[in-house]
């Protein structure tokens, strides 16, 4: 089911085997887990068993009681979601967790337009979690399921179809945005993608865009990379966009440009947390 950005529905996946089918994150609301519910009501698929949660972000997590599914998630996930079903999700109680910083203004926001109330909002702690890595046998076809990290968020995992050379990417190639300015660390950026880059895929599926074909996203990724390196541990924005201008002869685009604020912003947490 594809990502809607409007209120800030990821892309949710259905994997089927001979014996049974898994989803792939839960949803982003109860009216969304309600909704690929009712798409998958009109496919002919084995029986659901378990939903695979990518990571703790609301927008997977809060139609995990909907789906009413054994639910699989790391360790940290799990515990993340236990303390997130301490908290008030009503309004006054999102605007004072803006306000200390613990929620950012975007997700509090996102919340409010997918659930203007949140009455029916249950939230749900995993059934089944697990350290490194796992594997589904579905009859016929197999979900690898690894934790991979990144900075978008520490517990994220990836789902592999090795029969389908397919894989769930969630959230994990994404930027850190819930520690102040949006931001990629360049170490822990290359540590990722090497565990990814290992299995044999033909298409990724993102958790905020469209599928993508292999070459696309390592096209996407390996500039990324590329704008990190010339970077590097540069914490000025003018000195930044000099060393890239002197590296490429050229001065970057609006998108590299981006990538370039995002490794300085990396940075400047780097060196505040060394002070």
């Amino acid at each position: 089911m594809p990502q809607y950005s409007a209120t800030d529905r990821p892309a949710l996946g259905l994997i089927c085997g001979n014996t049974y089918s898994v989803f792939v994150d839960s949803g982003n609301s109860p009216a969304h887990a309600r909704d690929f519910l009712q798409l998958v009501e009109g496919m002919d698929a084995s029986p659901v068993k378990f939903v695979v949660i990518t990571h703790w972000h609301w927008d997977h997590i809060f139609g995990m009681d909907t789906m009413g599914l054994l639910s699989i998630s790391h360790d940290l996930t799990k515990e993340k979601i236990q303390y997130l079903t301490t908290l008030a999700w009503d309004d006054a109680s999102l605007d004072a967790r803006v306000e200390t910083g613990e929620e950012i203004e975007f997700c509090s926001s996102m919340i409010k337009r997918e659930m203007p109330t949140r009455d029916e909002l249950k939230l749900k702690t995993p059934d089944i979690s697990f350290n490194s890595k796992m594997e589904l046998d579905l009859g016929g076809v197999t979900c690898i399921v690894e934790h991979v990290g990144g900075v978008h968020a520490q517990d994220s995992l990836i789902v592999y179809i090795p029969e389908e050379k397919i894989m769930f990417l969630g959230d994990c190639i994404y930027q850190d945005f819930y520690s102040g300015e949006w931001s990629y660390d360049l170490d822990e950026l290359t540590i990722l993608l090497d565990k990814i880059r290992k299995y044999d895929v033909d298409y990724y599926v993102t958790g905020h865009q469209e599928p993508m074909a292999h070459a696309e996203l390592w096209h996407w990724m390996d500039e990324l990379v590329r704008v990190g390196e010339i970077v590097d541990l540069e914490v000025s924005m003018d000195q930044a966009v000099a060393r890239f201008n002197e590296h490429e002869k050229v001065m970057p685009t609006e998108e590299q440009l981006e990538y370039i604020q995002n490794f300085i912003s990396g940075s400047q947490k780097k060196l505040s947390e060394t002070k």
